[in-house]
């Protein structure tokens, strides 16, 4: 963090920030975000810091993978044509890509167009947990700042620090792999935990054989779409600091709006998959649970440290369990065209015949 304070100061144009899932690298960004953006080097007062830290600056531009990849068109009309144009407001435009290692040949290609002959006042910021995975031109034009995993203490202190209940802070910190955004999330409500309700119900319908687990299929896609409603309260959050006293988008916004309204289409797109994930992970981590307590390990060792692992589940059908559910992962990840409800069915189908 010592780096960065310096580097917002007197920025280089274009920096890597590497690491795994739940490292404080999204964190980090918008605190590094803010700070190139305001006027007083990042006071986390003012209007710029404000919406900086939310993501919402009008002068950030925020790149993300469409479906599995950020293709060259995004690149194009997402960062090369708004690079060349003044920016919304006065001061420095920053552009940050999350998930960077996802950018496709061609679009890498595009990028780096831009990273070797940058606009001034134009700064990039890209985020990856498989850092290793982007081209070497792109690493070497670019300042590369390494993260670390957070440890499971330092996370639940946090909560706790915010108020959290001891369990439950432990709790958010283990089904979140230590990602503190995420285990706020989880912390702060039960709706938070919506995920592991719908696993739980999944898992216990698997158990009762064939017909069951094409039912937990249903519950698994049942939670996606409920999840998937709550985007549009964002989404009229996020326009709303860019819109006049009537409700109606202010002509200087326009394009920051419209940036705003991808995003979200984005996500929408994105919404489904993603929580089928954290449904998918609740599930492991009930099934790891079932596999610790079966041979007799120690409570410390639970994902989930508020529910007694089932007797019956029994080491054998929890490891085929759990294989079977993280090889749904691992395909839904891979390729997102996949038939979700297909990979779902199979997975739960897997857990019943090993019941």
């Amino acid at each position: 963090m010592a780096f960065l304070r310096g580097a917002a100061e007197r920025p280089h144009h274009a920096y890597v920030f590497a690491g795994p899932e739940g490292s404080g690298k999204s964190l980090a960004a918008r605190v590094f975000v803010a700070a190139l953006i305001c006027r007083a080097g990042g006071c986390g007062e003012c209007r710029d810091c404000r919406l900086a830290l939310d993501d919402r600056h009008p002068n950030e531009f925020v790149v993300e993978p469409e479906g599995r990849d950020i293709h060259v068109d995004t690149i194009r009309h997402e960062v090369w044509q708004p690079a060349s144009r003044t920016a919304p407001e006065p001061g420095r435009k920053v552009f940050l890509l999350r998930e960077a290692d996802r950018l496709s040949p061609a679009a890498a290609d595009t990028l780096l167009k831009v990273l070797e002959e940058p606009p001034a006042e134009t700064m990039f910021l890209l985020m990856s947990a498989r850092a290793h995975e982007l081209p070497e031109t792109i690493l070497s034009r670019c300042h590369i700042v390494s993260f670390a995993a957070l440890p499971e203490s330092f996370v639940i202190e946090q909560l706790e620090s915010e108020g959290v209940e001891g369990v439950r802070a432990m709790l958010a910190a283990r089904l979140t792999g230590g990602n503190l955004g995420r285990a706020r999330r989880v912390a702060e409500s039960e709706a938070g935990l919506a995920f592991r309700d719908a696993a739980q119900q999944a898992l216990a319908l698997a158990a009762t054989g064939p017909p069951g687990a094409l039912q937990a299929a249903d519950v698994v896609l049942a939670s996606a779409a409920e999840y998937k409603k709550g985007l549009a309260t964002e989404l009229e959050a996020e326009r709303a600091p860019f819109l006049d006293h009537e409700g109606e988008p202010q002509d200087a916004y326009r394009g920051a709006i419209r940036r705003i309204e991808m995003r979200a289409q984005r996500r929408e797109r994105r919404a489904e998959r993603d929580h089928v994930d954290r449904v998918l992970l609740g599930v492991s981590a009930l099934l790891r649970d079932g596999i610790a307590a079966a041979l007799g390990g120690p409570t410390e060792l639970l994902m989930n440290p508020d529910i007694v692992p089932d007797p019956e589940l029994g080491v054998v059908r929890a490891a085929a369990g759990f294989a079977g559910v993280e090889e749904a992962r691992a395909e839904l990840a891979e390729e997102f065209n996949l038939n979700t409800r297909l990979v779902l069915e199979r997975a739960f189908l897997r857990l019943g015949r090993a019941a």
